[in-house]
């Protein structure tokens, strides 16, 4: 029980690696609140989680509907001891197709609703509080077509670090979980054909030396760790759950 009566936010925990991750906190004792933005699906997912876990629904794109959610969280619990800003979208494209909108799109998710869902909870966050970002392994290295995801994420990086200095003095840690590939609901909301999708899977693959796809699950486990005291001395630190893609 490694998170015993901590209150724990988690954007995008409606699904993949955020949903899993729900369910870890769960077992480890946590009150889970889960952000999303569709109302079916953070509706199902907290039911699927279970006991008192909150399902609010907010893009966190719109700080105003950031502000709304954490109002309600401030109201009902009055902190917050872990933030998991995790929701994210991953779309690829070549540099020479990129559009405004699929750029802030992107921006708009991945960077601003990050930042903003770190700022939105600030006020809330309890002494010795975690707060943890999803990045990616492909901010270590260039791969086509994901000039806007591969920045997205590589920013949150520095986010981390530059808020694990700011934020020391009242003992919050902030860290950065990057996985690899994952076996999740994401490959399938890239916009891309099948043929496509499954083109792009095997090349990943291929440079992955444990030579397999990742598990939800196991990014959870490693978001737990950062969320929890067993990680009291780590902050402004990326951890890699990549297979090892990052170093081949």
């Amino acid at each position: 029980m490694k998170l015993e009566n901590k209150i724990t936010v988690i954007t995008g925990g409606n699904s993949g690696i955020g949903l899993a991750t729900a369910h870890e906190f769960k077992t480890q004792g946590a009150h889970v609140i889960i952000i999303g933005r569709k109302p079916d699906a953070v509706a199902a997912a907290a039911k699927e989680v279970g006991g008192d876990t909150l399902g609010l629904v907010a893009d966190v794109a719109k700080v105003a509907e950031l502000d709304a959610a954490f109002r309600i969280i401030r109201e009902k619990y009055g902190r917050v001891d872990v933030l998991f800003a995790n929701a994210g979208i991953a779309k690829f494209l070549p540099i020479g197709e990129v559009t405004e909108e699929f750029f802030l799109e992107q921006v708009g998710i991945n960077m601003k609703g990050a930042y903003f869902s770190a700022q939105k909870a600030l006020p809330l966050l309890s002494e010795g509080a975690s707060v943890i970002f999803t990045s990616s392994t492909v901010s270590h290295f260039g791969m086509p077509g994901s000039s806007v995801y591969s920045m997205t994420k590589a920013a949150l990086i520095n986010l981390a670090k530059t808020l694990a200095v700011e934020l020391a003095s009242k003992k919050i840690r902030v860290n950065v979980v990057s996985p690899g590939p994952i076996s999740t609901p994401i490959f399938g909301k890239m916009g891309l054909p099948e043929a496509a999708v499954q083109e792009l899977a095997g090349a990943i693959l291929a440079q992955v030396p444990l030579g397999r796809f990742g598990e939800a699950w196991e990014i959870a486990k490693a978001v737990t760790y950062l969320a929890s005291s067993d990680a009291a001395y780590v902050t402004g630190t990326e951890l890699l759950v990549d297979g090892g893609m990052a170093q081949a």
